[in-house]
């Protein structure tokens, strides 16, 4: 039997109302205070490990029920109470009560599972992880922020990867909190830092031709009628439509087209793309799939990031403009194309945090979905310092001559300063990022 020594119960009631005691709910996970809070966490979680962890729950505890008595929920309840999510005032007894099932939420809420109070698979597998793996990921996280590179300015949106979910920032407050659907493993959203620049409505989706490799061409082979079920073309040179049976799918293999989706509600876009370039060329979209957002697991994209209740988003970044929710839904609604600039861009940071401690003193855990918590993963997902931009190669100089004397009263000429270098952007609708 685990056995829980009064230490380890003051302990973890200090921890615990230490916890309670936070009121600072609106500020982002990810923010110039996450760092202080996190090492906070990793204190906690290093004298935990040093009273030897937390035991581990039985497969049995999938069964308890509210009401269910026995050694299982007496097990349950030291685990809780340990991690700080049951007070320690309700460890004696052994019945599935309600402050039990307050515990059950409360740990299910930090590890960014339904908050349903039982335990279920996924909470089974999160109350057995090991501290020493919590360390690890907590540790992970404080050495991405050491070398952070990203700027926390007065408006700023954020895309957490192993957490699936974005927030949007001002003035050091969360204006909006979203749901998101990322990469998979095999195709992983990339951390990066970058700059929302628009939003488009009603937008084509030029499909890369690693998916069009990948997954296109198998459906047609299977099926030729998918592209048009797709609301697909096919377009060549010039633009020029091209019909897809004319095309040998059999045998294809290096495509001599590349593949556009309609604008429309079927769209794998949806409705509304923000737009944010950058080197990896992803960006936030909507997506006709909402059910994705009811799962707890939310990794099915091909690297790009969708975002539940895109549009208040996209509100929030054109607050201050004519371009209300409700006028962007009536312009949604026209079916047309159109590309909205922001009058003033907004940085994006799209980052991998698998533990940190958040404003409301709670301490969060995803998963490592990409296998990041590595010395070497996590100096390829920390967020680089922005690199100035190369200035143009000055021209030789011009062999010496002798210099004349300038006219009395006439001052030498200023030198014309150099024009700044700025990398041309792509049409706007004409998105070429995995999604």
């Amino acid at each position: 039997m685990y056995r829980v020594c009064l230490r380890h119960v003051l302990a973890a009631a200090v921890s615990f109302a230490a916890m309670l005691s936070a009121s600072r709910a609106e500020e982002p996970g990810y923010g110039p205070r996450t760092y202080d809070r996190t090492l906070e966490a990793l204190i906690a979680h290093e004298d935990i490990a040093g009273r030897g962890g937390w035991p581990k729950v039985p497969g049995s505890a999938t069964a308890l029920k509210p009401e269910s008595q026995g050694p299982d929920v007496a097990l349950l309840k030291q685990r809780l109470m340990l991690s700080g999510d049951l007070p320690p005032a309700a460890l004696p007894g052994d019945v599935y009560d309600d402050v039990v099932i307050a515990a059950v939420k409360r740990f299910q809420r930090r590890h960014g599972l339904s908050e349903l109070g039982t335990v279920g698979r996924l909470t089974l597998k999160a109350l057995n992880v090991p501290v020493e793996v919590r360390l690890n990921q907590l540790t992970a996280t404080l050495e991405r922020l050491k070398g952070n590179g990203f700027s926390f300015t007065e408006r700023y949106v954020v895309v957490n990867i192993p957490g699936a979910s974005a927030e949007a920032v001002e003035n050091g407050a969360v204006q909006r909190r979203h749901l998101a659907v990322v990469g998979r493993p095999d195709r992983p959203s990339p951390v990066l830092q970058a700059s929302i620049t628009s939003v488009n409505l009603n937008p084509y989706w030029t499909v890369p031709m690693s998916i069009v490799k990948a997954d296109i061409i198998p459906h047609m082979r299977k099926d030729p009628g998918f592209v048009a079920k797709s609301n697909m073309k096919l377009l060549g040179a010039e633009n020029r439509e091209i019909d897809p049976a004319s095309v040998n799918w059999a045998s294809l293999s290096s495509p001599y087209f590349y593949v556009r989706q309609e604008p429309g509600p079927s769209n794998s876009l949806g409705q509304l793309k923000i737009d944010m370039p950058n080197s990896e060329a992803v960006y936030m979209h909507d997506t006709p799939k909402k059910s994705l957002f009811r799962n707890d697991v939310r990794f099915n994209s091909s690297g790009c990031a969708r975002i539940e209740g895109v549009r208040d988003l996209a509100a929030w970044l054109l607050d201050g403009t004519e371009w209300t929710p409700a006028a962007i839904e009536a312009e949604i609604a026209k079916g047309e194309r159109r590309n909205i600039p922001l009058k003033k861009a907004v940085p994006v940071a799209w980052v991998y945090m698998t533990g940190w401690q958040d404003a409301e003193g709670l301490v969060q855990f995803r998963d490592d979905i990409y296998g990041l918590d590595t010395p070497q993963g996590i100096v390829t997902s920390t967020i680089q310092p922005r690199r100035p931009r190369p200035r143009p190669a000055a021209a030789p100089a011009a062999p010496a001559m002798a210099k004349l004397p300038q006219p009395v009263g006439r001052p030498a000429a200023p030198k014309a300063a150099a024009a700044p270098a700025s990398a041309p952007l792509p049409p706007p609708g004409t998105a070429v990022a995995i999604q």
